[in-house]
């Protein structure tokens, strides 16, 4: 009876935590949405989405530059930290030793509890000048993708090497069974049976880069215009909404929390895509 009674609060607890987030999901998106509403009926959805001009003073409200901005930075920091954290992955699950593993893993999940902040001052220190020996002033999209892909690594690290352990032995024994090199076996057999979960960790990676604030700020030189180059500065959309809260007047703001509107639905996007990669992956398996 006892144990019956325990099992069914249990499920009880757990479908009042799903709800419950569920709610507070719908009730920030409401918020957002209702406080963001008014700029899309003053100044119209596709002048503000396309606009190029971002000119609170005068009213001008267009946030191309910062959608394109935060796209490339995403873009840079996934060009650097997929094939590194792919390649630590592989490291970690199939070629470190075990005392090695024993370092490495702890340094990688130290990498997860670093706050954004000294990333990005390590970035305004280290990062900056040396992207200033190349050209520039240094604050650019290359520099804040270099230190976006340094905060995404241990996602893609963890979340790969995970999907290359739960592949099954016998997968790796019948190629070396059959004269495959161990990096044959990796190359061919390990990493084409995990792909479900590495995308997925490279997704869920590209979800935190575009959400990433305060290191983007510090590094990105927050310049409203589209960038031409890797060289250019730019500003990302969190960093645009964190940079001019303080002091926007009611219009500005509902221009700002427009802006998060447009946030909400790249990060939803990004993550649907990811439900979709690990569905299919578990779709597959379970045919196979």
């Amino acid at each position: 009876m006892s144990r019956h009674f325990a099992d069914r609060a249990s499920k009880n607890i757990v479908f009042i935590c799903a709800f419950a987030s569920i709610i507070i999901l719908i009730a920030i998106f409401v918020f957002v949405f209702k406080e963001g509403l008014p700029v899309f009926r003053h100044i119209g959805i596709l002048d503000f989405l396309f606009g190029t001009q971002w000119r609170p003073g005068i009213g001008e409200y267009g946030v191309l530059p910062m959608i394109l901005g935060s796209l490339y930075v995403t873009f840079g920091a996934m060009l650097i930290a997929i094939p590194l954290g792919i390649g630590c992955a592989i490291l970690l699950a199939e070629v470190a030793p075990f005392k090695v593993r024993q370092i490495l893993r702890p340094a990688v999940e130290l990498l997860v509890g670093i706050p954004s902040v000294v990333y990005g001052l390590v970035g305004l220190l280290l990062v900056v000048p040396a992207v200033r020996h190349i050209g520039g002033n240094g604050f650019s999209i290359m520099a804040a993708s270099i230190v976006l892909a340094a905060m995404i690594l241990p996602t893609i690290i963890s979340i790969s090497e995970d999907s290359i352990r739960a592949v099954p032995r016998s997968y790796k024994e019948g190629a070396l069974a059959m004269g495959a090199t161990q990096w044959q076996t990796i190359w061919h057999v390990l990493l084409p049976a995990a792909r479900s979960g590495i995308t997925a960790s490279v997704i869920l990676g590209m979800g935190r880069a575009v959400g990433e604030t305060m290191a983007m700020i510090m590094v990105i030189g927050n310049s409203v215009k589209i960038p031409v180059s890797p060289l250019d500065s730019g500003r990302t959309l969190t960093g645009n909404i964190a940079a001019e809260i303080t002091y926007a007047d009611p219009e500005h703001m509902s221009a700002l929390f427009a802006t998060g509107i447009v946030l909400f639905f790249m990060v939803i996007i990004l993550n649907s895509i990811a439900l979709i990669v690990l569905k299919r992956g578990v779709r597959a398996r379970a045919v196979e």
